[in-house]
């Protein structure tokens, strides 16, 4: 696949060496800018697999295919009162164009695992 945790090799076309965590980072900050994403969820895989996986950052699993495709998991929780589908749509979207305006990695798929659902403060106070 990758050597070093780099997205690219460098090679004789002069392709530039891009961090894993650059786009971990790139995923997990644009997933987050949407409104209704209450936080990342943290505890989709257990500790033990979390401190020995290359792949994971947050809430965000990576993956590749053989044809070097990214294959995006992302874990999330939803503000209450928020349509967990247009939600997750929204996630897929501004991660697409997030990686896609960055770097130019190809993207097979980003799936949307909706964990749980938060209250805000103000809902909280009602109940």
């Amino acid at each position: 696949m990758f050597s070093n945790n780099k997205l690219y090799d460098k090679n004789d076309d002069g392709k530039v060496y891009c961090g894993k965590n650059i786009m971990l980072s790139i995923i997990n900050l644009s997933a987050k800018e949407i409104s209704g994403v209450a936080s990342l969820s943290k505890n989709f895989m257990s500790g033990f697999k979390r401190l020995f996986s290359h792949n994971y950052f947050e809430g965000v699993k990576v993956s590749y295919t053989q044809s070097k495709n990214l294959i995006i998991d992302i874990y999330l929780n939803v503000f209450f009162g928020y349509s967990v589908a247009d939600v997750a749509y929204r996630v897929q979207e501004n991660v697409k164009n997030g990686i896609s305006n960055m770097i130019s990695a190809k993207i097979e798929s980003v799936n949307i695992h909706v964990v749980g659902v938060e209250f805000s403060r103000e809902d909280m106070a009602k109940y």
